[in-house]
């Protein structure tokens, strides 16, 4: 439990609660009837608050709730460094987790980000914007240029993604992302019933360990959503790859913030949507893509 004396934001992973549980059920297999023991990912009510007011509540698996508020507050520009929580507070109550964030002075004079009352469903990254000019955000140009993966490091970085994924092999039914090196070595991982807070947790877990995203690339297991590339640009890294498919919008954006999308990737491949610099080899065939409306791939 984290109910623990406040810390700093870079101590600890700020894990609360037990991230999944069992629960009895009766499986149909090969025609006959059985009973079974299934572990299912808890669901939880968080809500983070900035200096006393709520500013988001979200449905996630209650684990490494500190990654969580970090990575959040650095990705949604409530931050722009780590060092401007002056200090953090998780408080675990029979109605969900608060996980309380004090800026420093200095930061919480200029505080200005939208506020957002946000219950929604699991995974549910613009639930509650207050217009829809706040959900097509200006983001920073990306500039990870010297980054440079080789197509069997891309395809076996995914591929360890899966084996840790020890809450997935326990309940099938969370998202993760994770964070490698060029040479394929993964530095962090994270499990979450939401997407995107999965992406928050990696984010939050890089910032407090002074590791800068723009010298590696992520992976994640959803399909490739707005809100994911948005994230990934305020983070500064220039890689992203997905193990579905990207919506139109998200390569849109990918294009326009100089990141490098990659998705529907498989043991046999992958798929190059936006800025093939980064993956070695592949500059060779953009020159001959053809228009993204001719483009057939793969179902994913």
């Amino acid at each position: 439990m984290d109910d623990d004396p406040p810390r700093s934001p870079q101590e600890g992973s700020g894990m609360t609660r037990n991230p999944s549980t069992g629960t009895q059920s009766i499986v149909f297999r090969d025609g006959a009837f059985a009973s079974a023991t299934r572990q299912v990912p808890a669901e939880t009510a968080i809500a983070i608050s900035v200096d006393g007011s709520t500013h988001a509540v979200m449905m996630a698996t209650p684990s490494h709730i500190r990654d969580l508020g970090i990575g959040l507050a650095l990705n949604e520009r409530i931050v722009t460094r780590p060092d401007e929580i002056e200090r953090m507070e998780i408080v675990d109550s029979d109605l969900g987790i608060d996980c309380r964030l004090w800026l420093s002075e200095a930061r919480a004079a200029t505080y200005t980000a939208r506020r957002r009352q946000m219950t929604g469903p699991v995974g549910c990254g613009l639930c509650g914007v207050e217009s829809l000019e706040l959900a097509g955000r200006d983001l920073p140009a990306v500039d990870a240029a010297d980054v440079s993966v080789a197509p069997a490091e891309l395809t076996d970085a995914v591929a360890n993604m899966a084996r840790q994924q020890e809450l997935t092999r326990l309940t099938r039914a969370v998202h993760a992302a994770a964070f490698h090196r060029p040479s394929g070595n993964m530095v962090v991982l994270r499990e979450d019933v939401g997407r995107h807070n999965a992406l928050d947790k990696v984010a939050g877990h890089l910032a407090g360990a002074g590791i800068d995203p723009a010298t590696g690339f992520l992976t994640i297991t959803s399909r490739v959503s707005v809100e994911l590339i948005q994230k990934a640009a305020v983070m500064g890294c220039g890689l992203i790859a997905a193990i579905s498919a990207p919506t139109e919008l998200a390569i849109a954006e990918a294009q326009a913030a100089g990141i490098t999308l990659v998705a529907v990737v498989r043991d046999e491949g992958f798929e190059i949507f936006t800025h093939p610099a980064r993956i070695a080899g592949a500059d060779a065939a953009s020159a001959g893509r053809r228009p993204r409306g001719e483009v057939r791939p793969r179902s994913a």
